[in-house]
């Protein structure tokens, strides 16, 4: 029985990174040895344990053979006999292909530690097609190492572009797809993941709406990248460098989807779009069964960003109907999240990028004024005339409230 730290603790350590999750191969041991050792049972498809001290996942070394189609249509060979290069053959990429000994030493024999000096994202082997969960790891990588200036290999692309071709995408269930997406949206540049699906003709089978958005045009004065596709890659960018946080994120790459829907006649104005691209996201949310605070989120900064870009020329009650509309007093921290969403709209142009975004300016100044109306005050002088009345004390209060900051 041998052990090897494998995958990507033993990628990271060679980029000279911080190594998350460790995880270990075991070769030359059964199932009944794992057990007599006290490691606990825990993969569904093929022999995981989890260490009795560190609880670290250590896999038996496996052969895989397709047998059907997607992902699930595999069999498993993990006897004895099984060899470390053999387990390290049917994973996805070179750089995830390596293992290193309890001594120290790598053992690479598939060129990993070449790939990272030449900084290519490389199949490992012909295998890579036969599981389409690898074309969303592949972009996914992208968008973790493209910063440090990876990038996908011609014959890798041209793999990933012939299972899309093949249908083998056809097989990835929703929930797969919308777990690769929001990590590669908490990456450093999770625009690589968009990047890398439209370059291999997936984006157009993974995310159909997102990729309608290339070609369209938008008005010079106001975006003078022109192409809304490309707007919502450098809106992504600009969300990226605002927060690590991937619901905002999420929202900023959707957030012009109904732009898509315009007819030809009315281009390059988008008139409506706002109220056209929250079914859109509606419709994407429940395809892929995001989880229900990302879809919220998405949903209103896709229909209320037009108004909040129009913040300076609102009046106070329009103002405050905004903020009731997007719940800003019970959830004012995904208020904050909203506006984020919407300054990476505002920067996502080309000479706009670090432009003063005034229109959340205000709106942050003018939700503090209104959070600041005494509720408890109000309460008790008119809490004899019922909760109707309460309701619309409260609302007038933190009208004229906003009202004298916008005079002043």
């Amino acid at each position: 029985m041998k052990v090897y730290l494998v995958g990507g603790a033993v990628r990271d350590e060679l980029l000279g990174l911080e190594v998350g999750e460790r995880d270990w191969v075991v070769v030359g041991a059964s199932q009944v040895d794992m057990l007599a050792l006290n490691y606990t049972p825990v993969g569904k498809f093929f022999p995981v344990f989890l260490h009795p001290q560190t609880k670290e996942e250590y896999a038996l070394a496996r052969i895989e053979r397709k047998v059907s189609g997607g992902y699930h249509g595999f069999t498993f060979d993990t006897s004895t006999n099984v060899t470390l290069e053999q387990d390290l053959a049917r994973r996805d990429l070179t750089i995830n292909a390596m293992a290193k000994t309890p001594e120290g030493k790598i053992i690479d024999p598939y060129g990993g530690q070449e790939d990272i000096k030449n900084k290519w994202l490389r199949h490992v082997s012909p295998a890579f097609e036969e599981d389409p969960v690898r074309v969303l790891r592949v972009a996914r990588f992208a968008a973790r190492f493209v910063g440090m200036g990876f990038r996908i290999a011609p014959e890798t692309l041209a793999l990933m572009q012939s299972m899309g071709k093949k249908g083998e995408l056809d097989f990835l269930v929703p929930e797969r797809v919308c777990k690769e997406l929001l990590k590669a949206l908490s990456e450093s540049t999770p625009v690589a993941f968009i990047q890398a699906l439209r370059q291999s003709n997936n984006l157009k089978i993974l995310f159909p709406e997102i990729d309608a958005l290339y070609g369209v045009p938008q008005k010079l004065e106001h975006h003078p990248e022109k192409d809304t596709g490309i707007h919502i890659e450098l809106v992504l960018n600009q969300a990226a460098r605002l927060t690590k946080d991937p619901s905002v994120r999420f929202a900023s790459l959707l957030h012009d989807v109904g732009k898509a829907l315009t007819p030809k006649e009315n281009l390059p104005s988008h008139s409506g779009h706002e109220e056209k691209g929250e079914a859109l996201v509606l419709k994407l949310c429940q395809r892929l069964k995001v989880p229900q605070d990302f879809q919220t989120l998405a949903r209103l900064v896709t229909k209320y960003h037009g108004m909040i870009h129009a913040t300076p020329t609102l009046s106070a009650i329009d103002i405050l109907q905004l903020f009731e509309h997007c719940d800003a007093f019970r959830r004012p921290e995904r208020f904050d999240q909203i506006i984020l969403a919407c300054e990476a709209d505002f920067r996502g142009r080309p000479g706009y990028e670090y432009q003063e975004y005034r229109s959340g300016n205000l709106l942050r100044l003018a939700f503090a004024r209104a959070q600041d109306v005494d509720i408890a005050n109000i309460i008790a002088n008119v809490k004899e005339k019922g909760g109707e009345a309460i309701k619309l004390a409260i609302h007038q209060a933190r009208e004229a409230t906003i009202k004298s900051f916008l005079k002043n």
